[in-house]
């Protein structure tokens, strides 16, 4: 029988991003405290998203609103990295949030080092963007990513890859 494995991946679903920006948009628009301040929540790139507002009080506002969404929509915040706000010219702030899409190495050395901290028959290699973790007994396969599930990582895991 071959050895049954899994990756360990960073991020979260981009669909569900998607959908709490067009939500926070829609509520910033249709808000009381948002009127008369032109707030927009918008798409800045692949893996950025831009917010600007007329102050920099309704701009922090905005971005709470987001993460409200997110938080709704069952992302995590920690796929989140947000800038201070910055004066954008014409009397506006911006604030730029960029979405954490890659594994860092001193994560991948963190879940190896915590996967071998476990004792279990796997055999785990980190391969630079995810960490690949194989084994016999699917059971074992399972501890692990209960295990991964329950660590404080700074960085959203997922699991993908199933073989």
């Amino acid at each position: 029988m071959a050895d049954a494995s899994f990756d360990i991946e960073v991020g979260v679903d981009r669909q569900e991003i998607d959908n709490a920006l067009n939500q926070a948009a829609r509520e910033t628009t249709t808000r009381f405290d948002f009127r008369d301040t032109a707030t927009t929540v918008t798409w800045n790139g692949d893996d950025a998203i831009r917010l600007e507002s007329v102050s920099e009080d309704r701009v922090l506002a905005a971005l709470e609103v987001l993460k409200d969404k997110c938080v709704s929509r069952k992302v995590s915040l920690k796929v989140l990295d947000s800038s201070e706000p910055k004066e954008a010219g014409g009397g506006r702030y911006r604030i730029e949030v960029s979405l954490r899409t890659t594994m860092s190495g001193d994560l991948a050395k963190t879940i190896v080092k915590d996967v071998k901290a476990t004792k279990l028959k796997v055999t785990v290699t980190n391969m630079g963007d995810h960490v690949r973790v194989q084994g016999k007994k699917r059971d074992d396969l399972q501890e692990i990513q209960a295990m991964a599930r329950a660590k404080d990582y700074d960085a959203p895991v997922r699991f993908t890859n199933y073989k």
